[in-house]
Protein backbone atom coordinates (compact mmCIF):
# COMPACT_ATOMS: atom_id res chain seq x y z
CA UNK A 1 0.00 0.00 0.00
CA UNK A 2 1.07 3.30 -0.67
CA UNK A 3 -1.03 5.91 0.50
CA UNK A 4 -2.84 5.99 4.17
CA UNK A 5 -4.97 8.57 5.79
CA UNK A 6 -4.89 7.94 9.89
CA UNK A 7 -7.46 9.86 12.03
CA UNK A 8 -6.03 10.11 15.27
CA UNK A 9 -9.93 10.32 17.56
CA UNK A 10 -8.41 10.29 21.50
CA UNK A 11 -11.71 9.93 23.46
CA UNK A 12 -9.95 11.76 26.90
CA UNK A 13 -9.79 15.35 25.38
CA UNK A 14 -9.83 17.32 28.73
CA UNK A 15 -11.27 20.24 27.62
CA UNK A 16 -14.48 18.33 25.76
CA UNK A 17 -14.91 15.41 26.83
CA UNK A 18 -15.90 12.22 24.25
CA UNK A 19 -16.27 15.08 22.05
CA UNK A 20 -15.40 12.46 18.69
CA UNK A 21 -18.14 10.83 19.61
CA UNK A 22 -20.66 14.10 20.26
CA UNK A 23 -23.22 14.46 17.49
CA UNK A 24 -23.45 16.77 14.88
CA UNK A 25 -26.58 16.99 12.71
CA UNK A 26 -27.79 13.61 14.12
CA UNK A 27 -24.26 11.66 13.25
CA UNK A 28 -21.36 11.21 15.67
CA UNK A 29 -18.26 13.75 14.21
CA UNK A 30 -16.10 11.09 13.89
CA UNK A 31 -18.36 9.91 11.12
CA UNK A 32 -18.17 13.48 9.71
CA UNK A 33 -14.25 13.50 10.10
CA UNK A 34 -14.08 9.75 7.91
CA UNK A 35 -16.58 10.59 5.54
CA UNK A 36 -14.41 13.59 4.23
CA UNK A 37 -10.99 11.23 4.55
CA UNK A 38 -12.65 8.69 2.02
CA UNK A 39 -13.42 11.44 -0.72
CA UNK A 40 -9.36 11.36 -1.20
CA UNK A 41 -8.83 10.16 -4.59
CA UNK A 42 -4.94 9.32 -3.52
CA UNK A 43 -6.24 7.91 -0.17
CA UNK A 44 -5.71 3.74 -0.90
CA UNK A 45 -6.90 3.64 2.66
CA UNK A 46 -8.39 5.51 5.77
CA UNK A 47 -7.89 4.17 9.34
CA UNK A 48 -9.22 5.84 12.65
CA UNK A 49 -6.73 4.97 15.76
CA UNK A 50 -8.09 5.28 18.85
CA UNK A 51 -7.69 4.41 22.51
CA UNK A 52 -11.28 3.77 23.12
CA UNK A 53 -13.63 0.93 22.26
CA UNK A 54 -16.44 3.13 22.03
CA UNK A 55 -15.02 4.86 19.15
CA UNK A 56 -13.51 1.05 17.36
CA UNK A 57 -17.26 0.20 17.58
CA UNK A 58 -19.18 3.41 16.38
CA UNK A 59 -16.58 3.57 13.53
CA UNK A 60 -17.74 -0.11 12.52
CA UNK A 61 -21.16 0.72 12.74
CA UNK A 62 -21.10 3.01 10.20
CA UNK A 63 -18.59 0.78 8.32
CA UNK A 64 -15.24 2.31 8.95
CA UNK A 65 -12.26 0.91 9.67
CA UNK A 66 -10.28 1.78 13.69
CA UNK A 67 -7.55 0.16 15.36
CA UNK A 68 -7.26 0.48 18.74
CA UNK A 69 -4.15 2.03 20.48
CA UNK A 70 -2.52 2.19 23.66
CA UNK A 71 -4.10 4.67 25.93
CA UNK A 72 -0.75 6.44 27.41
CA UNK A 73 0.13 7.71 24.04
CA UNK A 74 1.36 11.21 24.49
CA UNK A 75 0.14 12.62 21.13
CA UNK A 76 -2.25 12.02 17.61
CA UNK A 77 1.54 11.63 15.89
CA UNK A 78 2.31 9.05 18.57
CA UNK A 79 -0.96 7.40 17.87
CA UNK A 80 -0.66 7.29 14.12
CA UNK A 81 2.69 5.69 14.34
CA UNK A 82 1.32 3.31 16.47
CA UNK A 83 -1.74 2.35 13.99
CA UNK A 84 0.99 2.34 11.26
CA UNK A 85 4.28 0.99 12.64
CA UNK A 86 3.64 -2.56 11.23
CA UNK A 87 2.43 -1.47 8.46
CA UNK A 88 3.60 -1.75 4.63
CA UNK A 89 3.20 1.89 3.80
CA UNK A 90 4.94 4.72 2.09
CA UNK A 91 3.27 7.77 2.75
CA UNK A 92 0.71 8.67 5.78
CA UNK A 93 -1.38 12.03 6.83
CA UNK A 94 -2.49 12.50 10.03
CA UNK A 95 -5.84 13.91 10.00
CA UNK A 96 -7.39 14.76 13.49
CA UNK A 97 -10.93 13.33 14.43
CA UNK A 98 -11.76 16.57 15.73
CA UNK A 99 -11.71 18.26 12.09
CA UNK A 100 -15.23 18.12 10.79
CA UNK A 101 -15.42 20.21 7.62
CA UNK A 102 -11.95 18.88 5.94
CA UNK A 103 -12.73 17.42 2.81
CA UNK A 104 -10.73 15.06 0.28
CA UNK A 105 -9.34 17.74 -1.78
CA UNK A 106 -7.30 18.98 0.90
CA UNK A 107 -5.77 15.97 1.98
CA UNK A 108 -4.62 15.22 -2.18
CA UNK A 109 -3.37 18.33 -1.49
CA UNK A 110 -1.01 17.01 1.03
CA UNK A 111 -0.31 13.66 -1.01
CA UNK A 112 0.29 15.59 -3.92
CA UNK A 113 3.37 17.47 -2.75
CA UNK A 114 4.47 14.49 -0.70
CA UNK A 115 4.80 11.68 -3.56
CA UNK A 116 7.31 14.79 -4.62
CA UNK A 117 9.70 13.54 -1.43
CA UNK A 118 11.44 17.14 -1.37
CA UNK A 119 10.23 17.44 2.67
CA UNK A 120 10.63 15.45 5.56
CA UNK A 121 6.62 16.91 6.05
CA UNK A 122 3.94 18.34 4.37
CA UNK A 123 0.96 20.60 5.91
CA UNK A 124 -1.50 23.21 4.72
CA UNK A 125 -2.32 26.71 5.17
CA UNK A 126 -4.66 29.63 4.18
CA UNK A 127 -3.90 33.50 4.23
CA UNK A 128 -5.81 35.66 5.69
CA UNK A 129 -5.74 39.60 5.95
CA UNK A 130 -7.50 39.73 9.24
CA UNK A 131 -5.53 41.03 11.92
CA UNK A 132 -8.02 39.95 14.32
CA UNK A 133 -7.10 36.42 13.49
CA UNK A 134 -3.81 36.65 13.28
CA UNK A 135 -3.44 37.81 17.13
CA UNK A 136 -5.63 34.97 18.55
CA UNK A 137 -2.94 32.77 19.95
CA UNK A 138 -5.23 29.53 18.71
CA UNK A 139 -4.87 30.62 14.96
CA UNK A 140 -1.59 29.12 14.71
CA UNK A 141 1.35 31.66 12.12
CA UNK A 142 3.99 30.45 10.17
CA UNK A 143 6.32 31.64 8.20
CA UNK A 144 8.20 30.10 4.93
CA UNK A 145 11.01 30.15 2.79
CA UNK A 146 10.69 31.13 -0.87
CA UNK A 147 10.67 27.11 -1.84
CA UNK A 148 7.12 27.62 0.59
CA UNK A 149 9.46 25.32 3.67
CA UNK A 150 8.45 26.76 6.82
CA UNK A 151 11.13 28.62 8.69
CA UNK A 152 9.03 28.89 11.89
CA UNK A 153 4.89 28.32 13.46
CA UNK A 154 3.78 30.48 15.97
CA UNK A 155 1.07 31.46 18.42
CA UNK A 156 2.11 35.43 17.87
CA UNK A 157 1.19 37.07 15.09
CA UNK A 158 4.39 36.95 12.90
CA UNK A 159 5.44 38.04 10.56
CA UNK A 160 6.02 41.37 12.41
CA UNK A 161 4.82 43.95 10.67
CA UNK A 162 6.56 47.25 11.69
CA UNK A 163 5.08 49.27 8.74
CA UNK A 164 1.39 48.32 8.47
CA UNK A 165 -0.46 48.35 5.54
CA UNK A 166 -3.22 47.57 3.88
CA UNK A 167 -1.51 44.49 2.32
CA UNK A 168 -0.79 43.20 5.23
CA UNK A 169 -1.19 38.99 5.07
CA UNK A 170 -0.56 36.41 7.25
CA UNK A 171 -0.51 32.28 6.62
CA UNK A 172 -2.80 30.96 9.29
CA UNK A 173 -1.69 26.84 9.72
CA UNK A 174 -4.30 24.15 9.31
CA UNK A 175 -3.32 21.53 11.81
CA UNK A 176 -3.12 18.38 8.97
CA UNK A 177 0.37 16.49 8.70
CA UNK A 178 1.52 13.95 6.25
CA UNK A 179 4.36 12.64 6.36
CA UNK A 180 6.69 9.60 4.70
CA UNK A 181 7.15 6.20 6.90
CA UNK A 182 10.32 7.18 7.68
CA UNK A 183 9.94 11.02 8.75
CA UNK A 184 7.46 10.02 10.96
CA UNK A 185 9.42 7.03 12.55
CA UNK A 186 11.96 9.65 12.96
CA UNK A 187 9.77 11.98 14.15
CA UNK A 188 8.44 10.50 17.08
CA UNK A 189 11.69 9.01 18.24
CA UNK A 190 12.87 12.88 18.76
CA UNK A 191 12.18 14.17 22.49
CA UNK A 192 10.33 17.02 23.02
CA UNK A 193 12.15 20.15 22.12
CA UNK A 194 12.60 23.52 23.91
CA UNK A 195 10.44 25.48 21.13
CA UNK A 196 8.18 23.00 21.60
CA UNK A 197 7.34 23.10 24.75
CA UNK A 198 7.26 27.15 25.09
CA UNK A 199 4.72 27.29 21.91
CA UNK A 200 3.04 23.77 22.60
CA UNK A 201 3.53 23.05 18.97
CA UNK A 202 5.14 19.53 18.23
CA UNK A 203 5.33 20.82 14.52
CA UNK A 204 8.79 22.68 15.98
CA UNK A 205 10.02 19.89 17.51
CA UNK A 206 10.50 19.00 13.28
CA UNK A 207 12.09 22.63 12.77
CA UNK A 208 15.05 22.30 15.43
CA UNK A 209 15.76 18.62 14.27
CA UNK A 210 16.83 19.79 10.86
CA UNK A 211 13.52 18.06 9.70
CA UNK A 212 11.99 20.23 6.32
CA UNK A 213 8.47 20.87 6.11
CA UNK A 214 6.48 22.24 3.10
CA UNK A 215 3.47 24.49 3.26
CA UNK A 216 1.00 24.11 1.03
CA UNK A 217 -1.59 26.99 0.11
CA UNK A 218 -5.21 26.04 -0.06
CA UNK A 219 -8.05 28.23 -0.72
CA UNK A 220 -10.21 26.46 2.83
CA UNK A 221 -10.70 27.41 6.20
CA UNK A 222 -11.54 24.80 8.57
CA UNK A 223 -13.61 25.12 11.88
CA UNK A 224 -12.04 22.49 14.67
CA UNK A 225 -14.03 21.37 17.25
CA UNK A 226 -12.20 22.75 20.40
CA UNK A 227 -15.07 23.08 22.73
CA UNK A 228 -18.87 22.27 22.96
CA UNK A 229 -20.00 25.84 21.43
CA UNK A 230 -17.38 24.94 17.99
CA UNK A 231 -20.37 22.18 17.34
CA UNK A 232 -22.69 25.32 16.77
CA UNK A 233 -20.48 26.59 13.94
CA UNK A 234 -19.86 23.43 12.18
CA UNK A 235 -23.67 22.79 11.90
CA UNK A 236 -24.32 25.81 10.74
CA UNK A 237 -21.99 25.30 7.65
CA UNK A 238 -23.53 21.80 6.95
CA UNK A 239 -26.83 23.08 7.32
CA UNK A 240 -25.72 25.58 4.33
CA UNK A 241 -24.22 22.85 2.25
CA UNK A 242 -27.71 20.51 2.50
CA UNK A 243 -29.44 24.02 0.85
Amino acid sequence: MQSIIVIPARIGSTRFPAKVLTPILGKPMIQYVYEGAKESVLAEAVLVATDSIDVVNVVKDFGGEAVLTSPSLPSGTDRVYEAVKDVDVKYIVNLQGDEPLIRGNILDAIFEELFKEEADIVTPCYKTTNIKEAKNPNRVKITTDKKGCALYFSRSSIPYHREPSSKVEFRIHIGIYGFTKRSLSRFVSLPQSELEKTEKLEQLRALENGMSIRVVEVDFRPIPVDVPEDVLKVERVLKRFRK
